[in-house]
């Protein structure tokens, strides 16, 4: 099994390439089978995530074609991938697939639209809370859809005809749900209106390529979207948006490090939240032509309070980072987490680099410390993973991450990235 040792002590100083984001690529793919013409989309990052939906499609029936090339921003693979789903074979998602996935299970939204039918496995993916799937059911049962749940897989049928549009309210933000909800809806009879919609920008994503598709979809990006039906959609050719989590990951390694580094191929916008709070802490942001540059050089990290919510809020997805951030802050830091309710699991390996943190209930209390010093640590999930890499970066000596199995389902090429600005970074495999 992989682990990656990281010596820390240096700076870092370059270039990195922000890939595209892993959160808009999956409901994109997924999006493919809402059409029987092909859908090429561009950027898409080199990801075990990624792969393993890849094989979900084609379980579904989908042909696809993968391009990789080298690209000169920082020689990075992207890749351009095409899916054609002429047919849908299976409207069976098994759970040995979905399982290893929880964004798998969004491709009951196409096939009932498409097919009318689906029989999906309840999701897996990481343990950061139970993360019901309540809200998926209940929006698609709005568009008419029956709905029944049978030993640990959901049974969906829509009505004679198809899908029917209806106006529902989300009694809480989902993106996966917002997601699902309205590829659905491109193919209902009538339209459709979501209320308290995901705001996030890999929802604009989504409705920005499903409307090259040929959808009728308005509002993406405000807590209102409405869908006006078609009777099909077309392919087309998309670019996968620059992943704001890994921007901001980065930005904030160099926060931690010092140093001077250009995150190429990104877009500040997408995360204005999170490299504020960054700026508090003491790293300079600055747009350039080509993405953003992040330096810090001289003055210590500050403390800064931060609090998760959904975009425009402080990204959940960059909490665990942030945290490690702060373990070298001058102060008192807190972040209060609020919307997982079990994602503090990185706290007790933080530990065990010399951080001092303190839980209480969903608020995580950081009194930085003036050295850390590296440990054997294991990740816990995908985003806490990173926050060790982080840590280790600055850490005296070793540190080794084990179970590195979750780096490679959100970061592509990390160590390579990394090593190219100057840190000392290795994958060992036993």
């Amino acid at each position: 099994m992989d682990r990656i040792r990281i010596t820390g002590g240096n700076e870092l100083h370059g270039i990195i390439p922000i890939s595209g984001a892993k959160n808009a690529a999956l409901p994109l793919m997924i999006a493919s089978l809402l059409t029987d013409d092909t859908l090429t989309l561009e950027n898409v990052p080199h990801l075990a995530d990624v792969e393993q939906l890849i094989r979900i499609l084609g379980n579904h029936g989908a042909d696809i074609s993968v391009n990789g090339r080298r690209e000169r921003q920082g020689e990075s693979y992207a890749r351009t991938i095409h899916f054609t789903c002429r047919n849908i074979v299976d409207t069976t998602a098994p759970y040995e697939l979905v399982s290893k996935m929880r964004a798998s299970f969004w491709v009951i939204g196409p096939l009932l639209a498409r097919e009318g039918k689906a029989r999906v496995s309840l999701p897996g993916g990481c343990a950061i809370g139970t993360r019901p799937v309540d809200l998926f059911i209940e929006g698609l049962a709005a568009l008419g859809a029956n709905i029944e749940i049978d030993s640990g897989y959901i049974n969906a049928t829509a009505p004679t005809g198809g899908l029917i549009g209806a106006r529902y309210v989300f009694p809480k933000v989902s993106v996966g749900a917002t997601h699902v909800m309205m590829m659905a809806a491109t193919l209902a009879n009538g339209t459709t209106t979501i209320g308290n919609a995901a705001r996030e920008p890999e929802v604009v994503d989504l409705a920005n390529c499903l409307n090259a598709m040929g959808a009728k979809i308005t509002g993406a990006g405000t807590s209102t979207i409405t869908i006006e039906g078609v009777t099909s959609l077309s392919g087309a050719r998309h670019r996968v948006l620059p992943d704001r989590i890994e921007t901001g990951t980065y930005a904030m390694a160099v926060a931690m490090t010092g140093g001077d580094v250009i995150l190429e191929g990104t877009d500040a916008s997408l995360l204005d939240t999170a490299l504020e709070a960054i700026r508090r802490a003491g790293a300079e942001i600055t747009p350039t032509e080509t993405g953003i540059r992040v330096y810090r050089n001289g003055g210590g990290i500050k403390p800064v309070d931060v609090v998760t919510d959904p975009f425009p809020g402080f990204p959940t997805d960059l909490q665990a980072q942030f945290m490690g951030l702060m373990t070298r802050s001058s102060g008192v830091s807190h972040i209060t987490e609020t919307i997982f309710e079990n994602r503090f699991m990185h706290v007790q390996e933080l530990a065990r680099l010399g951080a001092r943190i303190t839980l209480s209930g969903q608020t995580a209390k950081i009194e930085g410390v003036p050295r850390l010093k590296g440990a054997p640590v294991m990740a816990t999930d995908l985003r806490a993973s990173v926050s060790l890499v982080i840590a280790g970066l600055v850490a005296e000596g070793d540190t080794m991450v084990s179970r590195v199995y979750h780096l490679d389902r959100g970061f592509e090429r990390l160590e390579e990235k990394l090593t190219r600005c100057g840190a000392i970074v290795e994958r060992v495999t036993d």
